[in-house]
């Protein structure tokens, strides 16, 4: 159980955590939302602090955060947003789109991506440090890192010669996405009541819209797909929470107790 957990990690962040990992890359699936609560605590702790120590500053919190994360995740799941986007953006069909992803270079369509991406997480984050919501930076990754569970349940790996992700996708099973909901629902039910249960509802909605595109335009899901869907998702997760703003203080579990 704990060798799924250290994977999970291992595969999710840059940290270097002791252990022996799983044998099978799916059974860290069920953890992932556990990853996304422990980045989610290191953003939160990271743009409170900042904020905190500076008097009041949403712009730096933010920064904080997307540097944060940047860091902590070691850009793995930007690099595959660009190269999904430039996938989808210059590829017709299913073959060039794949072609496309697996080159290393960065096009046009992966860096507006990228810039659309963390634009939007920037200006979502200073909305919810200026209204003292950073809590909700935890429930934008726990979604996040569980929609790549239903993803990688729910579709076909998309290269048949097999590829990044492959392993993951290949092994994951109904379990692991009913173990990954039940623990992502204890967090965002600890953190926000029931506008946290509802957030993973309206995440795993985008998450479909998004793997129905996917297996339209390539048959399937890749590691690259994985990440960028991941992406995504925490981006519309935090500009949904950003457009409630002050509202949401009302929800907040233990962030409100602990006065930030």
């Amino acid at each position: 159980m704990t060798g799924g957990l250290i994977t999970a990690i291992r595969t999710l962040t840059i940290l270097p955590v002791p252990g022996i990992e799983a044998g099978r890359m799916s059974s860290a699936l069920p953890w992932f939302p556990v990853v996304g609560a422990l980045l989610g605590g290191a953003l939160y702790g990271l743009a409170a602090g900042v904020e905190a120590l500076s008097g009041g500053w949403p712009g730096g919190a933010a920064a904080a955060a997307l540097v944060g994360a940047v860091v902590l995740t070691g850009a793995f799941h930007l690099d595959g947003l660009a190269d999904w986007a430039d996938g989808f953006g210059g590829g017709q069909d299913r073959g060039k789109i794949l072609a496309i992803m697996k080159d290393s270079s960065t096009g046009v369509f992966g860096a507006a991506a990228l810039i659309l991406v963390l634009l939007i997480k920037w200006v979502s984050i200073f909305r919810l440090a200026a209204s003292g919501n950073h809590i909700w930076l935890i429930a934008a990754c726990v979604v996040s890192r569980t929609a790549m569970v239903e993803l990688a349940v729910w579709l076909p790996y998309a290269r048949p010669e097999g590829g990044t992700g492959s392993e993951i996708v290949e092994g994951a099973r109904s379990a692991h996405r009913a173990v990954a909901v039940v623990i992502a629902l204890a967090v965002l039910f600890t953190l926000g009541g029931v506008a946290g249960g509802l957030s993973l509802a309206g995440g795993l909605i985008a998450c479909r819209g998004y793997g129905l595109w996917c297996r339209k335009r390539v048959g399937g899901i890749t590691g690259d797909m994985l990440g960028a869907g991941s992406e995504l998702i925490e981006a519309l997760m935090l500009a949904v929470f950003a457009l409630a703003g002050p509202a949401l203080a009302g929800y907040a579990g233990w962030g409100r107790w602990a006065g930030f």
